[in-house]
């Protein structure tokens, strides 16, 4: 939560910091390209997590990140902006090998019954802090500029240390590598593939969130269907994170109830439904659209997360876990660059529409495969290593 909002205020200042010192909207853009890039080499990166105990290698990348962060204190013309973007590459690269620890050590201090539960309160915390950072980093960026941001987000990094640090959990030494490095590298995209429960869920959730960045490409589109400004755009941002904040808070017990198929199922048909209707012109229903969206996302990035928790072996965990977020996450870049060029080509309800009744399709593998649904009730501890 506290890195999180550090994080939240950055993503936004970057952007307008390199538009006040360039007047580019094409620079400020590739702020968001330096963060995302990273996330490509994620097989990669996730090595790291499985080559030494987690919790020094999260307390690490925290202070490597402030000390990064405060080199930033002395961007103030654009011929420094390299600088910028240099540290936000590196800021990606460690997000991927942090991400993938963080979920290696909450599948070995959370007992697996559990785990669904926890990470919907992760999503809740991520959530809540980009409803209320991106104010706070606009705040921060009007009266001190860019420099007091990246000093608010160091700080951040500082403080979430200290937390790591006092973390109580037993780490094994992992044992020597075996195998060249390419092998390595690959063997948490094996094991995804190969496994029954997990690679549908992991298809279904890149599937979605190409699917959503499609969508998210059309939110300013819609919006001129309304009649409003482009800053109502924050209004409906506003209310569809205050739906992903609910669904955090009540993922633990509906997966229980569903099991992880089919919580993500049911999370991919409300936001299909939800995009489609988004192309009829009225303020109440987009409101009622974005909440559900908001509501209905995130039960499939859950799902996965969870169930790769669950199903994979700790030594394996790190780079299973870095090439899940590849795999999911990549898909929606792609889906923000395809929605861009449609919505100047074709009508935006018409994109609506079928996207509303494409999407749906993703879904069905989940509901239709011939593994049953696990149920994390019953899960045991066991269950987390099948090895």
């Amino acid at each position: 939560m506290i890195s999180g909002f550090g994080t939240s205020a950055l993503w936004l200042a970057s952007g307008v910091w390199v538009k006040d010192l360039t007047g580019s909207d094409g620079l400020a853009a590739l702020c968001m390209l330096a963060l995302w890039a990273p996330t490509l080499a994620g097989p990669l990166l996730g090595t790291l997590a499985d080559r030494t105990r987690r919790k020094p290698l999260l307390i690490g990348a925290n202070l490597l990140l402030a000390a990064l962060l405060l080199t930033l204190l002395t961007v103030d013309s654009p011929d420094r902006l390299w600088l910028l973007f240099a540290v936000l590459f590196v800021y990606g690269a460690a997000g991927v090998v942090h991400d993938a620890a963080e979920s290696a050590l909450v599948a070995s201090a959370v007992p697996a019954p559990l785990l669904g539960d926890f990470n919907g309160l992760r999503m809740t915390a991520i959530e809540g802090m980009k409803l209320l950072a991106p104010l706070a980093g606009a705040g921060i960026y009007a009266a001190y500029g860019g420099a007091g941001v990246a000093l608010l987000d160091a700080l951040t990094f500082v403080v979430a240390t200290g937390l790591y640090a006092a973390l109580r959990v037993r780490e094994s030494r992992p044992e020597p590598p075996s195998g060249g490095r390419r092998a390595r590298t690959a063997e948490g995209a094996r094991h995804l593939w190969s496994h029954p429960r997990l690679r549908p869920l992991v298809l279904a959730g890149g599937t979605t969130m190409l699917f959503a960045g499609l969508s998210g490409s059309l939110v300013y589109a819609v919006i001129d269907g309304l009649g409003h400004a482009p800053a109502y755009a924050g209004v409906l941002y506003a209310v569809q994170g205050a739906g992903s904040v609910v669904i955090g808070l009540l993922s633990g017990p509906a997966l229980r109830r569903l099991g992880e198929r089919r919580f993500a199922a049911y999370g991919i048909a409300v936001t299909a439904a939800a995009a489609g209707l988004r192309a009829i012109p009225s303020d109440p229903v987009a409101l009622v659209c974005s909440a559900a969206i908001g509501a209905g996302l995130p039960c499939v990035l859950i799902a996965a997360l969870t169930a790769v928790q669950r199903e994979t072996p700790d030594a394996l965990l790190g780079r299973t876990a870095a090439t899940a977020n590849t795999l999911v996450f990549t898909p929606n870049v792609i889906g923000l660059a395809v929605g861009a060029a449609l919505v100047e080509l074709v009508d935006v309800r018409l994109l609506l529409a079928t996207l509303g009744a494409v999407w749906p399709a993703t879904a069905l593998p989940l509901l239709h495969s011939p593994a049953s649904p696990s149920r994390t009730a019953s899960k045991s501890p066991s269950d987390a290593n099948p090895a």
